[in-house]
């Protein structure tokens, strides 16, 4: 992330989310810093560190940290949720479709990426399932950038297939839905009923009952 674009984020922040505007406590005391919230939320969420990680480099402990990025991330989605986190209009998709067919690619919106993050807590009966080549389980991340870099499309689960047939149009379809439930939220029902004490004991009734 370039240095001008964090500093939008952390002004934006600083002046319209009550939590990362710099207080003063009982003692006259100043409290953290916009800048050190902000920083702290997003190397939490860029590198996927630990809440705890940030306790030397930024004087933030446990607590306030995961603090941090639940309010960063609602900050950032009610202040720049409607402008970068919405679903392609036709008119966007048009245009794409338009640019995509004069570089000689008719029928694209933009370049597909995808790499596989290592599900380290993945449930043992699901291993098999989610394992490649490299015998660890793993979990795609999927995203479709076009050529300004705005990310159009995004998908977090796992790998799925869809066919559908293609004419090679360059032409948005209005009737077409867009509104495809993602896979991870019946993933995530699934992995906390296999958390749920109730769900164990209950099986293990049912298996003590059938010996």
């Amino acid at each position: 992330m370039n240095k001008p674009l964090f500093m939008h984020i952390v002004d934006r922040l600083s002046n319209e989310v009550l939590y990362f505007r710099e207080k003063k406590d009982g003692l006259g005391r100043i409290s953290l810093s916009p800048l050190q919230k902000c920083t702290a939320a997003i190397r939490v969420l860029a590198y996927g560190s630990a809440a705890d990680a940030v306790d030397e480099y930024l004087r933030l402990g446990e607590t306030t940290t995961r603090l941090c990025v639940e309010n960063f991330v609602e900050g950032i989605i009610y202040l720049f949720g409607d402008e970068y986190l919405r679903r392609p209009t036709p008119a966007d998709l048009q245009r794409l479709l338009d640019v995509g067919e004069y570089r000689g690619f008719p029928g694209m919106i933009g370049s597909i990426d995808c790499m596989h993050w290592e599900w380290k807590n993945c449930p043992t009966a699901w291993k098999g399932q989610y394992s490649r080549g490299s015998g660890k389980p793993t979990i795609v991340l999927e995203a479709v950038a076009s050529y300004d870099l705005w990310i159009w499309h995004a998908f977090f689960g796992p790998p799925e297939f869809q066919q559908g047939e293609d004419n090679g149009s360059s032409h948005v379809d209005l009737t077409y839905s867009t509104d495809i439930p993602t896979n991870i939220v019946n993933q995530m029902g699934v992995r906390i009923r296999i958390r749920d004490r109730q769900m164990h004991q209950q099986l293990k009734d049912d298996l003590i009952q059938h010996i």
